[in-house]
């Protein structure tokens, strides 16, 4: 039963992800794909999977204990946490400090997860801003 209730939302959501595309505004200069291309491809691909989903439910599914729901809780609070922060701490430092606390949830030690979290940024910032020249958000120092 909750798998189909997972597949219908997932179904439900990938509806709603495609109306909202549909609803960004199309400048007159604009790449021919447009913008709305890549959000509508994300819906596809989950309307998809809902509906895998939902006609083939997994008979007896295994929920995770009480500890991992909170797991799940927490790493859903700090992507909250990162797409409202993103504005005023910029990219790379609001992406380094989600990047830290979930590779720290994954495993890895305290150093290695702050290093990790840095790593990624970095990594992130130089291939998205500085190769592909696309715009990120800008923090307190710049950049």
């Amino acid at each position: 039963m909750s798998d189909r209730i997972l597949g219908g939302f997932c179904v439900a959501l990938a509806a709603f992800y495609i109306w909202g595309a549909t609803q960004i505004q199309l400048s007159f200069i604009s790449d021919p794909v447009g913008p709305r291309t890549f959000p509508i491809i994300i819906a596809v691909l989950v309307g998809l999977s809902g509906l895998v989903i939902l006609l083939r439910p997994d008979p007896d599914p295994e929920w995770p204990a009480s500890g991992r729901l909170l797991e799940i809780a927490a790493a859903v609070i700090v992507l909250v946490a990162y797409a409202q922060l993103l504005p005023e701490l910029g990219f790379l430092i609001s992406t380094a400090f989600a990047a830290a606390f979930l590779s720290w949830r994954l495993g890895a030690g305290p150093l290695q997860a702050i290093l990790a979290g840095i790593l990624i940024s970095v990594g992130i910032y130089v291939v998205f801003h500085l190769i592909l020249g696309l715009s990120l958000a800008r923090g307190p120092f710049g950049f």
